[in-house]
């Protein structure tokens, strides 16, 4: 399964976003064009990824002076799955979508493999789920190897 630019780079941003909210305090917003500078981001790019992580509740933005974006809950209880699922980026490895019952074969069947890549999918789904931007921050992203 491979991850898309776009659920990379808005995991990247916000753990930019949790580790500024962590020098600024809670309430301090962060600017995008900070957030694009220091991780080497298109602006337009993280507008759009921002303007999904906003209408799903995961960022708050603040405008005016001082204006940008803060993050909606503490860090600790922001995951990366949340994250990912937020810029519409599915977390499953199979082809078919998963909402019907059907398969992504002819005639609606399920190919040899497909629980195979279900389970993988489930395994991927959970790992991001456990895993928090302050976990990322602190490196603590390793559980099995800890």
């Amino acid at each position: 399964m491979r991850l898309s630019t776009k659920g990379r780079y808005a995991v990247m941003a916000m753990t930019d976003l949790a580790a500024q909210a962590g020098k600024t305090g809670a309430r301090g917003a962060v600017c995008l064009a900070d957030i694009a500078e220091r991780q080497q981001i298109s602006l337009p790019y993280l507008e759009q990824l921002f303007s999904r992580l906003r209408r799903k509740g995961v960022v708050e933005s603040v405008r005016g002076p001082g204006g940008g974006y803060r993050l909606a809950k503490g860090a600790g209880e922001t995951s990366i799955a949340e994250i990912v699922r937020a810029v519409d980026e599915p977390l499953k490895a199979v082809r078919c979508s998963g909402e019907e019952k059907l398969g992504c074969l002819k005639g609606g069947k399920r190919c040899a493999t497909h629980a195979l890549w279900d389970a993988m999918g489930r395994k991927i789904e959970g790992f991001l789920a456990g895993i928090s931007l302050d976990d990322v921050l602190a490196g603590r992203f390793d559980r099995e190897a800890a």
